[in-house]
């Protein structure tokens, strides 16, 4: 289900002038509430019926941007807490521990690959900064933490859990059990400054639909319940402060990732947790920056790993099958080439079990899909797959020095995010940030698309704007009023169906 709040609906409103991607000339653009009732080109709009009209004189106008996935909560907390992306040593992150207000410290971003030698600080260094403290700082992809003691005592089952170790970070089944305890931790008044922090952030970016990735390993039943809540709840006043209309929120498609074995289970654990589907962060692997992506050969820099698997290939399949049966999409988080084609395979069991046109119906996702091959993709392609991927990731971490060259070496290095590839297969697209992993920031992904550091693996602006706001790159007559307004990179106003979300001035 869509979540969206109750904000106010624009008049009868017709924008004279407007730059429209694609479309000759300056345009025009009538709008009558929740929808767009005519466009054309600006000199025929004269004698068009509106309660208003605006002159925007080559203003860009794009619809609205759709981040295909998000982690509202996290992102919010980098926003209103410690924001450790531009730490560049391990004293640097001890500092800001140190100087962090409050009886727990959630931190994000940290990367060794970027400092000097690599070192991660000691957990006795992290205690001292911390002061008695539980501390938990998350790793740039989420899938590691530096954590203190105080924060391991109090999140029982981590000694000895798959991924512990008495110093260094936590990966695996130790890692979720203290983001479990870490996020229990905050009280709601937290949660609740940090996913309207995260909502207005992502309004004021031209994004009008969030996809929010939840599940028991990630975040938890009552985060996303309070999100959808918030998304449904009534609007806010504008983030100026100034006196002026309440305005809405961006609507929440929320994602639960937990296995389910039967239609009737599918059905039921949506109805509980308000889902959308059973996707999102369903963790077949890890990730390739904390070596727990699932490998078909070894780490180039670590040879005596290939990562780690976290379902079995009859649970997916199961899954799948549970999904498609109940009419609901279904996916997982895939990032190694080995779970990559743990995937592909159980989809197409799926399929031989119930139908193909069954499993195109319920149009299943898998998130990330970074080392995915032409083969696969084509495979993904016949069956109405869904790729949602994050272009910014190549931007990060891609290239012949990049996180992915020295995890794998060059040459597989060159295949990840193969973006051509999976549009040229047939695959649909849908792009996303992944926030707080990459920051949410339509127009830097568009660019990382069309700009793929591997010649011939980028996309045209027109396959990345449609992949990037839901198939619709421009408001069009008939559809709804969801829309941005932008000069260059910043966002003037977001509107969802006629409610206004953002107005800059």
């Amino acid at each position: 289900m869509d979540h969206h709040a109750e904000g106010p609906v624009l008049s009868r409103t017709l924008l004279v002038g407007v730059a429209l991607p694609g479309v000759p000339g300056r345009a025009a653009v009538e709008l009558d509430g929740p929808r767009v009732v005519w466009t054309g080109p600006a000199d025929a709009a004269a004698d068009r019926p509106a309660d208003r009209v605006e002159q925007l004189d080559g203003t860009l106008m794009t619809s609205a941007f759709v981040d295909a996935h998000v982690h509202a909560t996290a992102s919010g907390l980098l926003v209103t807490g410690l924001d450790l992306t531009g730490c560049g040593s391990p004293a640097e992150l001890l500092d800001a521990v140190a100087a962090a207000p409050g009886p727990l410290v959630w931190g994000h971003g940290w990367e060794e690959d970027r400092w000097p030698g690599a070192r991660l600080p000691s957990r006795t260094e992290l205690d001292r900064a911390a002061g008695a403290r539980p501390v938990y700082l998350s790793r740039i992809d989420v899938h590691s933490a530096l954590v203190s003691t105080a924060l391991v005592d109090r999140a029982p089952g981590t000694v000895g859990a798959a991924g512990w170790t008495p110093d260094g970070a936590l990966t695996a089944d130790a890692h979720h059990h203290v983001r479990r305890t870490a996020l229990a931790g905050l009280d709601p008044a937290q949660r609740d400054l940090a996913q309207e922090a995260f909502l207005r952030h992502a309004a004021s970016r031209g994004v009008a639909e969030v996809h929010e990735c939840a599940g028991p390993e990630i975040s938890g039943e009552e985060d996303l319940a309070a999100l959808l809540q918030r998304a449904d709840g009534p609007g806010h006043a504008c983030s100026s402060g100034s006196a002026g209309p309440a305005v809405g929120r961006p609507a929440v498609v929320g994602y639960w990732g937990e296995a389910v074995r039967t239609p009737e289970q599918a059905r039921a654990l949506c109805r509980r947790t308000g889902a959308h589907g059973l996707a999102g962060d369903l963790f077949v692997d890890g990730s390739l920056g904390s070596r727990t992506a699932c490998l078909a050969a070894p780490y180039l820099d670590a040879p005596d790993t290939r990562g780690r698997r976290y379902l079995a290939q009859d649970t997916l399949v199961e899954h799948v099958v549970a999904c498609t049966l109940a009419g609901v999409r279904a996916g997982f988080h895939v990032i190694g080439d080995a779970a990559v084609e743990s995937a592909v395979t159980a989809i197409e069991e799926a399929a031989a079990r119930t139908s193909v046109a069954a499993v195109r119906a319920a149009a299943h996702r898998l998130e990330h899909l970074e080392m995915v091959d032409a083969g696969q993709a084509g495979r993904l392609a016949a069956l109405g797959v869904v790729a949602s991927v994050q272009p910014l990731f190549d931007a990060a971490w891609g290239g012949p020095t990049g996180m992915y060259a020295a995890r794998l070496g060059e040459r597989r290095a060159r295949g990840m995010n193969p973006l051509a590839a999976l549009h040229a297969a047939g695959v649909e697209l849908a792009f996303g940030s992944d926030t707080p992993v990459t920051p949410v920031d339509p127009w830097a992904t568009i660019r990382a698309a069309t700009a793929h550091r591997t010649p011939g693996s980028s996309v045209g602006e027109a396959v990345a704007l449609a992949a990037h706001t839901g198939g619709r790159p421009v408001p069009v007559a008939g559809g709804p009023a969801t829309y941005a307004l932008w000069d260059d990179d910043r966002c003037l106003r977001t509107v969802r169906e006629g409610r206004l979300l953002h107005r800059t001035g």
